[in-house]
């Protein structure tokens, strides 16, 4: 038997790694997996694992998560060909009749796997120097590649979604029938790989396979550590990479997207919005066709208006050239979809990149060098219209991204409970629409899962 298991609320369990993509370990990986002071690898890999273990559960609060588990204990085995998983007191959902579900066992394993990889080869190895923007290009391409990630070599058929884990009824139904739609055209889907308006897509996409008789069909999820606990992979994913920061994790999105579609969503989804605009106004992105569509059902209508609103007002008009909003039409959404990437495939074709990751999109250091989210960092962040426009979308990225680490990221949380909320402060008219969005956020319910109450981990100041 493959896994062992005492069946109640809190599950014991041995694991290996059949049917995962896990390689073998050497001796001094898992010897440093299980040395805690070389850098916390192994906390890493707990919180990970138990982030993917507790799939399904119902909130989105990491340190809930972490204090409910709080005797989760996992510990790696050597064998003579390899490694097994005793996980301790590990949520019970993840196991149907004594066997753990086998998605979720390849999840865990890629965990590992990542965790494993990361600090080894790419933070460690000395082989990156993860300040100069083309190595930090490297090593997300490596990351991808160690990840099996590259192996697809066909026409470009990727449509990465983007958008809220808190949304609405109609809105979640909206995105299975915009992914039914990819699906029944042979697109493949990547999105976050947790809840909501990411797993919605994929959903759908797999009956729009199903129903073409597609086999392959590819649902990839990219998180990262800090975010994993409130956005654990939904059970769709059958490829999974864990980057090791949320620019990491960004560049991966856009390298390997020949498309995006971008549903309803809260501080995330604006985070994710003015990252990919900021790109694409870059002069260096001119020519680079990237089909981008705003979606979502004619009760989301508003919601896009008020985005387009905070874009155009902050960025320019210019900005709202580089996506199209479509209401109420998954169809065309689709179409739209395949109409762009067969502009994709041609521009590659013409300039000699690949289709698989695209190396020629210009990324500047703004949008690569990680983000430390601190009180003092987000007070300092230059919100005026006194810098190019894919500057000022990189530092209200960084804004956005720190709004992210209040409300969901465990270390956040507890310096929102220590020291207060986050204070932002800019040029009068851009603080005006930033506060009239993050307002109409809080009041559609975009902040938190239904259910629970928000209260805010920031503070603008005039």
């Amino acid at each position: 038997m493959d896994n062992t298991v005492d069946f109640q609320e809190f599950v014991d369990a041995r694991v290996g790694p059949r049917g995962s993509s896990l390689e073998n370990l050497s001796q001094a990986e898992i010897s440093k997996l299980l040395d805690s002071s070389q850098g916390g690898l192994y906390e890493l890999f707990r919180k990970c694992a138990l982030a993917v273990l507790n799939s399904g559960e119902a909130t989105d609060n990491a340190k809930e998560i972490f204090d409910r588990y709080r005797d989760f204990r996992i510990e790696i085995l050597r064998e003579p060909w390899g490694v097994k998983l005793q996980v301790h007191n590990a949520p019970a959902s993840a196991f149907v009749d004594g066997q753990m579900i086998r998605g979720i066992k390849e999840h865990l394993f890629a965990v590992l796997r990542d965790v494993v990889y990361i600090s080894s080869e790419i933070l460690d190895g000395g082989r990156f120097d993860l300040r100069d923007s083309r190595a930090i290009t490297n090593a997300v391409f490596h990351i991808l590649r160690n990840a099996r990630l590259l192996d697809y070599k066909a026409r470009p058929n990727l449509v990465v979604c983007w958008g809220g884990h808190s949304i609405g009824h109609d809105e979640y139904k909206y995105t299975k029938r915009v992914g039914y739609e990819l699906g029944l055209r042979g697109l493949d889907v990547c999105t976050g790989c947790g809840p909501g308006a990411m797993k919605g897509p994929m959903k759908g996409a797999t009956i729009g396979h199903a129903k073409q008789r597609i086999l392959t069909g590819r649902y990839i999820g990219i998180t990262e550590p800090g975010i994993i606990a409130a956005e654990p992979p939904n059970a769709i994913v059958n490829q999974l990479v864990i980057m090791p920061d949320i620019e990491k994790r960004l560049e991966a999105f856009v390298r390997l997207a020949h498309g995006i579609v971008v549903f309803p969503g809260g501080v995330g989804t604006a985070e994710e919005i003015l990252y990919l605009i900021g790109i694409l106004l870059d002069p260096a992105n001119r020519e680079q066709p990237f089909p981008v569509v705003f979606t979502g059902p004619k009760e989301s209508a508003a919601y896009f208006e008020q985005i387009s609103r905070f874009i155009e007002g902050t960025l320019g008009r210019s900005a709202l050239e580089r996506f199209r909003i479509i209401i109420d039409d998954p169809a065309e959404v689709a179409r739209t979809m395949v109409r762009g990437m067969e502009a994709v495939r041609e521009f590659r074709k013409r300039y000699n990149d690949s289709y698989n990751f695209n190396w020629l999109l210009s990324i500047r250091p703004e949008f690569q060098l990680p983000f430390e989210v601190t009180h003092e960092s987000m007070r300092r962040l230059e919100l005026h219209r006194d810098q190019p426009p894919h500057q000022l979308a990189a530092n209200l990225r960084r804004a956005f991204s720190g709004i992210v680490t209040g409300n969901v990221k465990e270390h956040g949380i507890q310096a929102i409970e220590r020291y207060g909320p986050y204070e932002l402060s800019g040029d009068p008219r851009i603080m005006e629409l930033l506060d009239e969005l993050l307002q109409a956020f809080v009041a559609q319910l975009r902040m938190k899962l239904p259910g629970t109450v928000y209260r805010p981990c920031y503070r603008l100041v005039a």
